[in-house]
Formats: structure tokens, sequence, C-alpha cells
């Protein structure tokens, strides 16, 4: 089991003395500074919070710490920790307050705010800075899968009959073998199911269980890997695809097989579109075909246009032709840009977006770092001698890591939708208004334990760029 005290950087053992006499309490907060996207959606607070700040700590964890940090170089408070366990029990004295998980804020803004409840712990709101900044990973996860959403939801209400049905089951999380850990699989996998409901990263099926009260969090469908197809050798591929039918091809099932293990156009064309179109027909299942190599632009629309030859299209309500019998998912080299140009294509050649689901990897797991939307964790108050003062930097140097300075909330905005305000010493808005940031954390204690469902809806509710606070 991991020791909290730990769970910081070295260089923060050493702050405690740093502060000025007679500090009672910091006040920090944690914003995107901005980045790849103009919008966060938040998500992943509850989770780390749970995982990583819901257990005492121990005199056990106070040894251990000491002893480690006296042999790496830094000090150790002895003092602080020996009275957080006598006066507090191990729990962190902190007030911990944030946006609701699933809401769409515009970047520069405050999304979380930390100050601690014990004026002997003013030390705290900066030493628990490294476990809390990692909220950047799920939520910039989160902010990518939601601005998929909008691009595939676009190409759906132009070319699909039932855009909102469709929508969630549209971007697949391929992701869980690209990551550093089970814990970056189980964090991130769960941020993009806020958003859709197809996956297959077990972990976040695990975590959505465990963390966000979620029964079930996302579903699968039967698929082949290369090696299930390729093992038949070959001149056994027919074989092969024969098999996914036998074992998977009932009336109303999807099953999806890799097709470019030799030679996609001909599997597509001679092999699913003649030898073995009617058993696929026949079956009642939706065969999926999936392409794994090649431009992925030109590769899907070709696909599709020879699946349609083989398998013929209806018309929708909309004009788009939908594909009989079979459908396209699409998982290499899948990323935003990708997506958005693959829609393009397919639906300037007639084809209704309903005909191809995504998969998305690393892309959307892995390819990303605190600096995609500029996560940042400022103290920007503190009280010293019972006065508050403002805390903050401006480096001449780059003006752009400019910090906010004062006791910072997040109101209501009729233009953007939110603002990060100022708070008077009661931590109410100075101009009026409610502070948005409600509190999470109190003392140890967990005030807000909500489920995936209701996040959910909160970041389908801002689907629209026009969206208003609900």
């Amino acid at each position: 089991m991991f020791n909290p005290i730990l769970n910081t950087d070295s260089y923060k053992t050493s702050h405690f003395v740093q502060y000025p006499p007679q500090t009672s309490r910091v006040f920090a907060y944690a914003e995107s500074r901005g980045g790849r996207y103009d919008e966060t959606l938040f998500f992943g607070l509850q989770a780390i919070l749970k995982a990583e700040f819901g257990r005492p700590i121990t005199r056990r964890d106070v040894d251990e710490a000491q002893d480690l940090l006296r042999d790496h170089g830094v000090p150790f408070n002895t003092r602080g920790w020996d009275l957080l366990l006598h006066r507090h029990d191990g729990r962190l004295p902190l007030e911990i307050r944030a946006v609701p998980e699933g809401t769409v804020v515009p970047t520069h803004n405050v999304l979380m705010t930390v100050v601690n409840t014990d004026p002997d712990f003013a030390w705290l709101p900066s030493y628990v800075e490294t476990a809390l900044l990692r909220i950047w990973y799920p939520v910039t996860v989160a902010t990518i899968s939601w601005q998929v959403r909008q691009i595939i939801r676009d190409a759906l209400v132009e070319t699909a009959d039932d855009p909102e049905a469709e929508l969630p089951f549209k971007l697949h999380d391929f992701g869980a073998r690209g990551v550093s850990s089970e814990q970056s699989a189980a964090l991130g996998g769960l941020a993009h199911l806020v958003n859709f409901k197809g996956t297959d990263t077990l972990s976040a099926i695990v975590a959505g269980r465990r963390l966000y009260n979620e029964p079930m969090a996302g579903f699968s469908i039967p698929a082949a890997e290369h090696s299930t197809i390729t093992s038949w050798g070959r001149d056994g591929e027919a074989e092969a695809y024969a098999n996914m039918i036998a074992r998977f091809g009932k009336p109303g099932a999807l099953f999806a097989v890799v097709s470019d293990s030799y030679d996609l156009y001909n599997a597509v064309e001679h092999l699913w579109g003649e030898q073995l179109r009617q058993k696929v027909i026949d079956s009642g299942a939706t065969l999926v075909v999936r392409p794994d190599s090649g431009d992925p632009v030109s590769v899907v629309a070709k696909t599709m246009a020879l699946l349609g030859e083989r398998f013929g299209t209806d018309r929708n309500s909309k004009g788009y032709k939908v594909l009989r019998n079979v459908r396209v998912i699409q998982g290499d080299g899948v990323n935003p840009e990708s997506i958005a140009a693959i829609l393009a294509r397919i639906t300037a050649e007639g084809f209704s977006a309903s005909n191809i689901a995504f998969g998305m990897g690393g892309a959307l797991l892995q390819r990303v770092d605190r600096d995609t939307q500029g996560f940042a964790y400022k103290a920007s108050a503190a009280e010293v001698a019972g006065t508050w003062r403002d805390v903050f930097k401006d480096p001449v140097t780059d003006h752009q890591k400019k910090s906010k300075r004062g006791l910072l909330g997040l109101v209501a905005d009729a233009r953007h939708g939110f603002a990060t305000a100022p708070l008077g010493a009661d931590f109410a808005p100075v101009d009026g208004g409610t502070n948005l940031l409600r509190p999470v954390w109190r003392d140890g204690k967990l005030l807000v334990d909500d489920s995936l469902a209701m996040i959910r809806e909160r970041a389908a509710s801002f689907s629209l760029p026009t969206a208003a606070l609900a």
C-alpha cells in the first residue's frame, strides 16, 4: 500500500518552514491555462480523492516517511505529521471545492480550489499539489473525447436518421495496451466513457464500479485480431472469416473482423462480398469490417464503396446511403483530425456517418501531457497574522506564466458561460452571485459522490456551442 505522505515532490517537504511567520491559511487553485482546445471537460477528481485521499495517514506512514526523507536529504515536518495523527486521526484538514464533474468550462478559469481548515496546517494545500494536479490527465482525456464527440455528432446530425441513438457507440477506446500503467488505463478509459459507451479497456469498467457507482460503464462486441485470422494460413483466410460468422453471427448481433491481414480489398470485394456474402446476410448479424493499415481516409472510403457495391445500400431520410448488413470500424491512425477527414470524405461521397465507428488508442489515452491543456496548480492567497494577502507570480521573462491572485471562485457568466471571480474573506463572490465551485471534500470526508450517469448528463448538456449553464 502506498504512503500518502510520500505522494509529493521532494522539495515540498521543506516548505513548512518557508512561509511567513503567523501564516494560518493558504488558498490554492487549479486551472487549464489554455492549450489544444478552448474548453475543458472537468472529470476525475472524485476518483483521485477516493483512491488517494480516503485512507487516513498512520503512524507507520509517518515513521516510514521520516526515515526515507532523512536518508533522501530533505527535511521532514515531524511536528506537523504528528499533530495530524493526534488532532485529526490522520485525516487531512483541507476543504476542496470544484466545479461539478462533467461540466465543460472555458480555459483560463478556476476549476478547483484548496484551503486548509486548521491554522496549523497552512503548508498542506501546497504539499498535496502533486497528487491533486494529476487531475490534468482525466480532464485532458475527457476533453479530447468530448471534442471528438462534437465532430461525430455534427456528421450524424447531417447524415443520420437517429443521431442521438447512434452517437454513444461511435468512438471506441482501444487504448489500454498503449498507456503507462493500469491506473492510467482505468482513469483515462473512464474519462472517455463520460462521452461514449464503447470500450475495450476493462480497467475502466472496474473503475466505474468502484469510483463512480456505475455497474456497467461501457460495452464491447466479439472481434478478431490478426493472429486469430492468420493462424488459419493465407489459404484459409475465407475459412477464418466463415468461422467468425459461425461463432458470432446471430440475429441482431454485431461482430468485428480485421480484414487487412493480406489484401484488404480482395477480402472485402471477393471473400466477404462474394464467397461469404450470403452467409453474412443469412446470419441476421451485422458484420463490422476493420481495415488496419494504409492511409485512413482513402482506405475507409474505398472499403465503404466496395461494401456498398457488394452488399447494397439504402437511402435514409436525409438522402445518404446506409450499408446493408455491414459496417466499418477504423482503428488505425485515428485521432481527432483523421476522424474529421474520414467523415468529410465519406459524407461527400454520399455515405451516412451511420456506416462507421472509430477505435482510438494512443491518441486518446497516452498522447497527452500536462501541457496539452496547460494545467497549473498555484497558491493565490495566504492569511498572515489574520489578514489575507494576494500570492502570485508574474515572470518578466514569460508573462504567459502569470498566475491568478487572491481568493477565487467560479460564477455564471452570460457571455462565456463561466467566469473566474474574486471572493471575499467569507468565500462568497465579491460582486454577488454564487460560487459554482462546490465543496467536495472537507477534513477527510468526501462530500459529493456523483454517479457516472449524472456526470454523463452534465457533459451531454454542453454538446452544443450555444448550450448555457443549466
